[in-house]
């Protein structure tokens, strides 16, 4: 069997400072209305790419803060391959989501909330560890889990409390 070995470059101390850029990408997509996840890919210790959710602004369903900031990487470095970095995202991600960051070969993941419902990394099936996959990506939840999860947890309130038209 083929061993795989991650080639990211960890800065724990960095970690936090990323996750209140992905953060601040949220409440932007919380002033669209949209549910506060952001996300940031970094290599190199520079922001390669930014995203937050859109897909209702945008009719896309597939704009999650990870694909947003993965495909403004990408187009960035004219490179569908992004090796070496890191994303981080203030929500635990979904298939679709993972899938992508596999693919991209992403080399490391940082989360902030977990998902119960829908979280692939840790919460529902645990994807990255799949002996299926051809890449492995190194993964870390519970960076400022509580802000993260304050950050939806107040839309939502916001969101139940306001009047059906």
């Amino acid at each position: 069997m083929r061993q795989f070995r991650p080639t990211a470059i960890i800065d724990r101390s960095r970690d936090q400072d990323f996750m209140r850029e992905a953060l601040a990408l949220a409440a932007q997509g919380a002033a669209l209305g949209e549910v506060p996840v952001g996300a940031v890919l970094v290599q190199d210790g520079v922001i390669i790419g930014r995203g937050f959710n859109c897909p209702i602004s945008g009719n896309d369903p597939s704009a999650h803060a990870e694909m947003v900031a993965i495909r403004a990487a990408a187009q960035a470095l004219s490179n569908y391959r992004l090796p070496g970095s890191t994303l981080y995202v203030t929500l635990e991600p979904c298939s679709m989501c993972a899938g992508l960051i596999v693919h991209s070969r992403i080399a490391r993941v940082v989360y902030g909330a977990l998902e119960p419902k829908a979280g692939i990394v840790q919460s529902q099936g645990q994807f990255f560890t799949q002996g299926f996959l051809n890449h492995r990506v190194l993964f870390e939840g519970g960076v400022l889990a509580e802000e993260c999860g304050t950050v939806l947890s107040e839309f939502f309130k916001a969101r139940r409390a306001k009047p059906a038209l």
